[in-house]
């Protein structure tokens, strides 16, 4: 099943600004959704689509790094590219340290604008990956048992499996057992692979 096409976003409350941005990514083949406040693009925007956002700073309903916030207050980590008349340097700066892509003055070049969108569509796409990576991760650690999960702690802490059979009240015999069906399920067949994997998950005693 093919992922769905990403969506540029556009929010600026200059209509004739939208017109002609949509109708430029709209002829180099990107999938474009304009809005002319922040507020109408907050009530459509779904955050489990593939995307971007061009965004206007100066807005009289909320400010573009106002809607950032808002979007942060979210917990979407859509990347965004900023777009002003002004040149303020900075709110540039402070865009910039929250995450922004890119921070570009108006009137802008087209190319250099088509290039800002592909980066941060690219930008979006490898974030999605990773948390995909991660939610599987996170997926094999809690199909372990209580058992398990207690001799991949402290696997992940170094210990030897004699170590971890008297810290458990076993044998060694019945850790190893333990450790191989940690590793089956963890889908790993390296300590060093073990260990990454639990670490991206934050495993941890």
């Amino acid at each position: 099943m093919s992922e769905p096409a990403p969506t540029v976003y556009l929010v600026d409350d200059d209509i004739s600004v939208l017109r002609g941005l949509g109708r430029l990514l709209a002829a180099a083949g990107l999938k474009v959704a304009a809005f002319a406040s922040p507020g109408e693009f907050l009530r459509s925007f779904d955050p489990a689509g593939p995307g971007c956002l061009v965004l206007d700073v100066a807005m009289p309903e909320l400010s573009g790094p106002e809607l950032q916030q808002a979007l942060a207050a979210r917990r979407s980590e859509l990347p965004i590219v900023f777009l002003t008349g002004q040149g303020d340097i900075p709110t540039s700066v402070q865009a910039m340290k929250r995450g922004a892509a890119d921070f570009l003055t108006k009137p802008v070049d087209e190319e250099t604008l088509l290039a800002a969108i592909r980066s941060a569509l690219e930008r979006d796409r490898s974030l999605r990956k990773a948390q995909e990576e991660l939610a599987r991760i996170e997926r094999r650690v809690a199909s372990l048992t209580p058992r398990e999960r207690e001799v991949l702690e402290r696997v992940v802490e170094g210990r030897l499996n004699k170590q971890i059979a008297a810290e458990l009240g076993t044998v060694e015999k019945t850790i190893k057992v333990h450790r191989a069906s940690v590793m089956q399920k963890m889908g790993v067949r390296t300590l060093a692979d073990l260990v990454r994997l639990a670490g991206r998950a934050g495993v941890k005693r």
